[in-house]
């Protein structure tokens, strides 16, 4: 048995080659905006859902993503209506947003 739910990932990995990563997507401030939104809808703590940051995916040309475990689903996310969607579709229905699949 899991001891959450879902346990969500968001590549915040910054290069320093240049390449393209994840923060050069505004990851960082909408990881902020899952955080506060899963916890505003108390979906946040055991058997429910944990967010993290990690490091690099190495899917930088990819970018932005994060990952939904226990499934593994991948997701790519360019605003807050994403995380919006992912939320309500994903997390509060079980129901994968296909658009939105890495």
């Amino acid at each position: 048995m899991n001891f959450y739910k879902y346990h969500i990932f968001f590549c915040l990995n910054k290069r320093e080659d240049g390449e393209q990563c994840c923060s050069d997507f505004d990851a960082e401030s909408i990881f902020n905006y899952m955080k506060k939104k899963i916890k505003s809808l108390n979906l946040n703590g055991p058997n429910k859902t944990r967010i993290n940051r990690a490091g690099c995916f190495d899917r930088c040309y990819e970018g932005p993503l994060m990952v939904i475990y226990p499934e593994g689903i991948w997701y790519r996310y360019s605003t807050q209506d994403d995380i919006d969607e992912i939320i309500s579709n994903h997390l509060l229905k079980g129901v994968i947003v296909k658009r939105l699949l890495a």
